[in-house]
């Protein structure tokens, strides 16, 4: 029996949340889905649940998503989930820090279906064969 995968999204933002659960549905991608509205929640949900694939905004209360995804991906116990940062902000720089926090890759908001879709067969299936 295989476990389903799980994806995090963080996202103080409903509507984005639940844009990218819309994505993932509609492409009839069996995961558990699990969501937290900050940083906090977002540091406490990956610790727990140990998700495969973590989708992160940049711009929350509580914690910023760059101090998120550097606790995530230096710590012993979540280092090896996948942070992808998905943000409003597109600036080189912005780039150069999400990269330089341990995120395997940045999307800009607005973003596409596909965009979403690459990052889970990237991170998710890879991770999994």
């Amino acid at each position: 029996m295989t476990t389903k995968k799980k994806i995090l999204i963080v996202d103080d933002t409903l509507i984005d949340q639940h844009r990218i659960c819309t994505i993932l549905g509609n492409a009839n991608i069996d995961v558990v889905i699990l969501l937290a509205q900050n940083g906090k929640e977002g540091l406490e949900k990956a610790r727990n649940e140990h998700p495969d694939l973590i989708f992160m905004d940049i711009l929350m209360p509580e914690m910023d998503g760059f101090s998120v995804c550097r606790k995530i991906t230096t710590s012993a116990d979540t280092k090896d989930i996948p942070v992808v940062i998905v943000s409003i902000k597109n600036q080189p720089v912005d780039k150069m820090w999400a990269t330089l926090q341990g995120a395997v890759a940045m999307i800009t908001k607005p973003y596409t279906d596909d965009q979403i879709l690459e990052q889970v067969a990237n991170f998710i299936q890879a991770r999994h064969e």
